[in-house]
C-alpha cells in the first residue's frame, strides 16, 4: 500500500487531508511537528512527504534539508504564504511541489498522483490475484463476484500481501508494515489475522501459504 508521511501542525487541517488520502486507498501516516516528522520518517518507509513550512520545533524547510540528505522520496511542500521568496527556497532545498493555502483538496490528491507516477510508483485502481480483487477507490475487497466485509486492519493485510505476492514476508515485516513500528501486542495476532482472511476469502487458501519458522507467502 502507498504510504504517505503528512506533517501538518493545525490539527483539523491534517486530519483532513489524512481522511482524504484513505479514501483514494493511501496510508497516511501523521506528524504535528517538524521532530515528530523527522522521528516518523526514519521510522518508517514512505513513498511521498506532504510538509507545512510554518511547524512548531523544526519547520518544513529544515525537515525537507533532513530527509534529502537521505532520500529522494517525493516531497510536497504546503504553505499559507503565497511568496516567490518560499516557493524558490523550497525548490532549492529539493522540494517537488509547492502548494498554497487554501487549496483544493483535488488539487492535491492530482499532484499526489503525479508525482506517485513520475517517481515510478505504481497505484492501480485495482489490483488482483486469482478471484481476489480490490477496488482501492471503493475500499472494498471481491472474492469472484462476493463483496467480502473486512475489518480495516484485515483490509491493510490483504492489500500488504498482494502489493508483495510471491515474497516471503517475516511476522515482523508484516506487524511492522501493517500494524505499525510501535506496535507492542502479541506477534500471534498475524495468525489470528491470516486464519480470518482465510475463511473469507475461499480463493486464498491455497495461495496464502504458511511458510514453518518464518511467516508467510502469497503465490499466484
Amino acid at each position: 500500500m502507498v504510504k504517505i508521511l503528512v506533517a501538518e501542525d493545525e490539527t483539523r487541517l491534517r486530519k483532513l487531508i489524512c481522511s482524504y488520502l484513505k479514501q483514494e486507498g493511501y496510508k497516511a501516516v501523521e506528524a504535528g511537528d517538524g521532530d515528530e516528522a523527522i522521528d516518523k520518517f526514519y521510522s518508517d518507509k514512505y513513498n511521498l512527504i506532504i510538509l507545512d513550512i510554518m511547524m512548531p520545533k523544526i519547520n518544513g524547510f529544515e525537515v525537507c534539508s533532513e530527509i534529502r540528505s537521505m532520500s529522494d522520496v517525493p516531497i510536497i511542500m504546503l504553505t499559507a504564504r503565497n511568496t516567490e521568496y518560499d516557493e524558490l527556497t523550497g525548490f532549492k532545498y529539493g522540494v517537488d511541489e509547492y502548494i498554497t493555502k487554501p487549496f483544493s483538496t483535488q488539487i492535491l490528491l492530482s499532484r499526489i498522483k503525479a508525482l506517485l507516477k513520475r517517481s515510478g510508483v505504481i497505484h492501480k485502481d485495482e489490483l488482483c490475484i486469482g478471484n481476489v480483487r480490490i477496488v482501492y477507490r471503493e475500499h472494498n475487497v471481491y472474492d469472484g463476484n462476493k463483496r467480502v466485509l473486512l475489518t480495516p486492519r484485515e483490509y491493510d493485510l490483504i492489500c500488504y500481501f498482494i502489493e508483495n505476492k510471491e515474497q516471503v514476508l517475516s511476522r515482523e515485516q508484516i506487524l511492522e508494515s501493517v500494524w505499525g513500528i510501535d506496535y507492542n501486542g502479541d506477534m500471534r495476532t498475524v495468525d489470528t489475522h491470516v486464519k480470518c482472511l482465510r475463511y473469507k476469502m475461499p480463493s486464498l487458501r491455497k495461495k496464502l501459504r504458511t511458510i514453518r519458522k518464518c511467516g508467510y507467502i502469497l503465490q499466484e
